[in-house]
């Protein structure tokens, strides 16, 4: 049975925080592979997100050289907001006999009661679960859950996009294909 880890995000933009975690999920949850998917329309941001198909761009270059990496796009091309619990039923209609992980860190873990169609969710995934700086344990009220061993990192995309709006170099923060390019493409000034 293929073990699939779901990783979800803006990545707006990716970074070297995302990286670590799926690689550290590819590991402690012994995944054959690893799909990223960005939001199409995450209905919880407040924000306006980056182009589509800048963040998928950047997400194809932060992946490329691990063949266990896959870019979906399937919540960039389907209409309407993006509920994980769509794009879970989706996935699994597609490929019926695999086992899939949601991978999050421990502060999604904790808004998880506010997700569209939390409870069935938790039953079609094992949750593959990171530690975050200061954000406490939550014990799940249930479902499967695969604790995820990685290194405190406090790294996160609205730092990148602030450092980028003030002129700072970013490249210890995000890989250096995904630098050169927001550079090239005046991302987040």
């Amino acid at each position: 049975m293929k073990r699939i880890g779901l990783f979800g995000g803006s990545f707006d933009p990716v970074h070297s925080a995302h990286l670590a975690l799926a690689h550290a999920a590819l590991r402690d949850a012994a995944l054959d592979q690893v799909r990223w998917i960005p939001a199409g329309h995450p209905w919880q941001k407040t924000r306006t997100l980056t182009a589509a198909v800048h963040r998928a761009a950047m997400v194809a270059l932060a992946i490329e050289g691990e063949p266990r990496f896959v870019l979906d796009r399937i919540e960039l091309d389907r209409p309407g907001p993006s509920y994980t619990l769509d794009t879970v039923r989706a996935l699994q209609a597609a490929q019926p006999g695999a086992q899939w992980f949601l991978i999050v860190g421990q502060d999604q873990q904790a808004g998880l009661p506010t997700w569209h169609g939390v409870d069935e969710l938790r039953n079609l995934v094992t949750l593959a679960v990171a530690g975050r700086p200061g954000v406490p344990a939550v014990a799940p009220s249930s479902g499967a859950v695969c604790a995820i061993a990685m290194p405190p990192m406090t790294l996160s995309s609205t730092e990148v996009r602030a450092r980028c709006a003030a002129g700072l170099p970013i490249d210890q923060m995000v890989p250096k294909q995904v630098a050169r390019y927001i550079d090239q493409h005046g991302l987040y000034r």
